[in-house]
């Protein structure tokens, strides 16, 4: 505003001085009243003229003072636009009562381009946009302060307590200039030494464990990985309340900081710090009472709040147990008011009274008027229907206000899968405790959830390539409308999949479709697949295909499921019917010893979960998954009249000895005659035909999956998985025996690949894939050395995971495990401990395009079947695959 003030004096020692003439009868310019007949526009400038007068409000045929507040008026609007650095008015001449003005401004310079230097190429781009640095931008001093605070600011928040920015501005052309913005980081402030002082009560570790962000500098310490030793002053700030707090967890009410000191060593760019705490008398619970609760009893609000009179004080705990800040679904007094409707109840805790070291509290309840939901809206859906999204929600229009509905509906529309789980939340809008009613507002953020999975690679011995397409947002009803085509219909929450897999020796189709609310009406997701798959026998030495050799299954799958309300919302009840038609032609190969037949299955699956992840279905932070599984097939043996343990000679196979042969012929163990081998396994797979003519078998499963948050804010917490899972497989009829179909394959990346005998594949890093199952070891077996997948698996795992981003375009985050697994032929085999253990570490990241992609690294600790060495280091590439 400089410039602005010598324009005016100027102007006014112009007028009265007369130095200002006029071109016309008086050369000599006197103050008074003019009509303002043009102003002429002189200067560096991009705009048009008229533009340019215009911003200064002044018109032609106007009186004007001169001097007077029009002319001052008009340089404050021009100064106030930001976009000039100097403004001038002057008297170009005079005719009569008419007065004629010059109006001469230059124009700031506009930004043409920017460089960063001193910071790293993936982080110019969003330094850039945070300081909004884009051409065409009003270089002034304003952004060049703003820009170099903001980025010392940010660095600083960082640990880079002596960031230095300098920002030069080149003149580029007539009116724009390049920036160049030098970032001088500097080294991470240390803390070198933390002080305590007036501590007895608590030792100095104690209170340093308090300061979960400030670190003393010390030795590598293995235990910990995510806090370094950075001083960051914002944080410092938060660990000496941490200091306070943790005093009040331990009785010591009264406890506070005396003072404290941070002092600088820029030689070795450390800090010290000192702390002088006084720490008070310890103090005890005493008598508790409730004032103005009429909902609940005086028992009800003691259950929930879970503190008695003796104990030692504990302020942190009293303040959680009455509204925890840490969870909004914690249980505490709060919650349990607001999930029955009381949105304008108010707790608070009271001292009454202090005796020696007893402190007496009254809990003061205002309870209000009970809450409903009056006014429902969503904002943000751009091309979901907004039935599918009303369908989910827990927060109807006429219900009793309820906080953990209200949570539970941000779990549910994150589940959908459709928006982004990290920007979903709800505004309570036009609360009114008169009408007893609240509005809210539920604000979403589309992306994309159609998904394409396209790859190439080598696998088991060959090259195999997958084309998927998943369109989870899929409209069924608009299929024959033209103009709903935006690639393809979308917007009725429906799920369509299409998969092709195939490689030199096998090909696989398979198509599925989910109706997830099936009428429209109620929860019940009607499901349905279709798949087809071929494979030949192929020779993993020479790579040699023979087509005369093939093994084909196809298979049919529908189910419905069902969300159960009791015993709670996350429970869901689903039933499915699966038919496959396997058929061998010439395959003698494996588990199958008949090379020419069918099989078929026919199995019904009861599955029961209870799913309350949340809320970001790709990076969930809390909640749990359990699923209990039984899948069936009919006791055909129990009513068919056939006799298992007689059919063909079954005795003869069996007792053949493969390493004795006399002449082309195998004897018998006993010494006692000859039996043309061949024969005997051509008996054999006609008695197997008849076995698995129908499949008879029953199989249970258990897996628990739960989700702990250990650390951090929202958007970076620190996650811990923790899983478990176990699975039999059983027979109706011993002498029928188990089925050589639907086994399980333990090891590896966990993906079926090209298998098609119906194989379950468990995941178990740090070992090849499917590697860990039970093989043959009776030599007597032609099928001897090959494997024959489990009936019996269990795995443990534990997973340590940290978001590195969890954006809309791109979710990535890192993750450490350790798991162990086994898997057994049978029950009488199965040892709990006997585990495989592996360790490692891998990366993961969801596109909405291509869905989940990672990569992981697994030391496997314990030999493979048959070996005995460990197994080492694995790569396993994680595409597709379930998150």
């Amino acid at each position: 505003m400089t410039m602005f003030y010598k324009s005016i004096v100027l102007l006014f020692i112009l007028f009265i001085s007369g130095s200002a003439f006029a071109q016309g009868e008086d050369n000599r310019l006197e103050a008074g009243t003019y009509v303002l007949a043009d102003i002429y526009v002189t200067g560096k400038m991009s705009y048009n003229a008229q533009t340019v007068v215009t911003f200064t409000g002044l018109e032609q045929g106007q009186t004007i003072n001169v001097p007077g507040e029009e002319i001052s008026a008009a340089i404050k609007k021009l100064w106030k636009l930001g976009l000039f650095s100097d403004v001038n008015f002057m008297v170009d001449q005079i005719k009569g009562d008419s007065i004629y003005l010059e109006l001469a401004i230059n124009e700031l310079p506009k930004l043409s381009d920017v460089k960063l230097q001193g910071v790293k190429k993936s982080k110019r781009e969003s330094l850039i946009k945070d300081t909004d640095l884009t051409k065409g931008k009003i270089v002034n001093e304003n952004l060049l302060t703003n820009t170099k605070n903001y980025i010392e600011n940010k660095y600083k928040k960082d640990g880079y307590y002596n960031t230095k920015v300098a920002i030069n501005v080149i003149p580029d052309s007539t009116n724009t200039v390049k920036m160049v913005v030098n970032i001088d980081r500097g080294k991470k402030v240390k803390v070198s030494k933390i002080n305590f002082t007036g501590n007895q009560q608590l030792t100095n570790s104690k209170l340093k464990q308090a300061m979960k962000n400030t670190k003393q500098k010390a030795f590598p310490n293995p235990l910990r990985i995510f806090k370094s030793s950075k001083f960051i002053a914002e944080k410092y700030k938060e660990d000496l309340n941490s200091i306070v707090d943790k005093y009040k967890e331990k009785g010591y009410r009264d406890a506070r900081i005396i003072s404290d000191t941070v002092v600088y060593n820029p030689k070795k760019n450390t800090v010290a710090i000192d702390i002088n705490v006084e720490e008070g008398r310890k103090y005890y619970f005493g008598d508790i009472k409730y004032l103005g609760n009429t909902v609940y009893t005086n028992q009800q609000l003691n259950l929930i709040l879970g503190i008695k009179k003796g104990e030692v004080y504990n302020g942190v705990l009293l303040q959680k147990r009455i509204a925890d800040a840490s969870k909004p679904d914690g249980d505490d007094l709060t919650n349990l008011y607001q999930n029955n409707g009381y949105l304008f109840s108010n707790i608070n805790a009271v001292e009454v009274s202090t005796a020696n070291d007893t402190i007496d509290f009254e809990i003061r309840i205002v309870e209000g008027p009970i809450a409903y939901f009056n006014k429902i809206s969503v904002h943000g859906n751009d091309k979901t229907n907004d039935r599918v999204i009303y369908r989910e929600l827990r927060t109807r229009p006429g219900q009793k206000w309820n906080k953990e509905d209200v949570i539970g509906t941000i779990r549910e529309l994150g589940a959908l899968g459709f928006f982004d789980a990290e920007t979903i939340r709800p505004d309570v809008k036009n609360a009114d405790p008169a009408s007893g009613t609240v509005d809210v507002e539920w604000h979403v953020a589309e992306k994309g959830s159609s998904q394409i999975e396209l790859q190439g690679g080598y696998g088991g011995g060959g090259f195999i390539g997958t084309l998927g397409l998943s369109f989870n947002n899929f409209s069924m009803r608009n299929i024959f409308k033209k103009d709903a085509y935006t690639p393809l219909p979308m917007g009725d929450g429906q799920k369509l999949s299409l998969r092709l897999q195939g490689s030199t020796y096998f090909q696989t189709y398979s198509l599925s479709f989910t109706e997830p609310w099936f009428g429209g009406k109620k929860p019940i997701q009607l499901f349905g697949s279709l798949s087809h798959s071929k494979q030949f026998s192929y020779n993993y030495s020479s790579r040699d295909v023979d087509r005369d050799r093939s093994f084909t299954i196809s298979s049919i799958t529908m189910g419905i499921s069902k969300r159960l309300s009791e015993p709670d919302y996350y429970m869901r009840l689903s039933h499915s019917l699966t038919f496959q038609y396997y058929a061998l032609s010439n395959y003698n190969i494996g588990l199958f010893t008949f090379g020419n037949g069918i099989s078929r299955n026919f199995a019904y699956t009861l599955e029961l979960t209870r799913d309350n992840r949340g809320r970001n279905p790709i990076y969930p932070t809390y909640g749990s998954l359990f699923s209990a599984s039984f899948r069936t097939t009919l006791p055909y043996s129990w009513f068919n009249g056939i006799d298992y343990g007689n059919l063909g000679n079954q005795q003869e196979y069996k007792e053949v000895n493969t390493n004795s042969q006399i002449n082309g012929r195998y004897i018998k163990e006993d010494g006692t005659g000859t039996d043309h081998w061949q024969q005997a396994r051509a008996d054999q797979a006609k008695v197997d035909q008849e076995k698995f003519n129908w499949l008879e078998y029953w199989k249970t499963k258990f897996k628990g999956d739960w989700y702990s948050k250990l650390a951090g804010k929202q958007g970076q917490e620190l996650v811990l998985r923790t899983l478990g899972e176990f699975g039999f497989m059983g027979a109706y009829n011993n002498e029928r025996g188990l089925v050589p179909f639907e086994r399980f394959y333990v090891g590896g990346d966990g993906m079926a690949n090209y298998a098609l005998d119906g194989r379950e594949v468990i995941q178990l890093r740090g070992y090849p894939n499917q590697s860990l199952s039970p093989i043959i070891e009776d030599r007597t077996d032609p099928n001897w050395g090959q494997q024959i997948g489990a009936t019996i698996y269990n795995k443990f795992s534990l997973e340590l995971r940290y978001p590195i981003t969890l954006k809309p375009q791109a979710s990535i985050f890192a993750l450490t495990f350790a798991e162990a697994g086994a898997s057994f032929a049978n029950f009488k085999e199965y040892n709990p401990f006997k585990l495989n253990r592996s360790a490692g570490f891998g990366l993961r990241v969801f596109m909405p395009a291509f869905g989940l992609l990672g990569i992981d690294f697994g030391y496997g600790f314990d030999p493979l079947p048959g070996y005995s060495q460990p197994n080492g280091w694995e790569t396993h590439f994680i595409i597709g695959q379930q998150f």
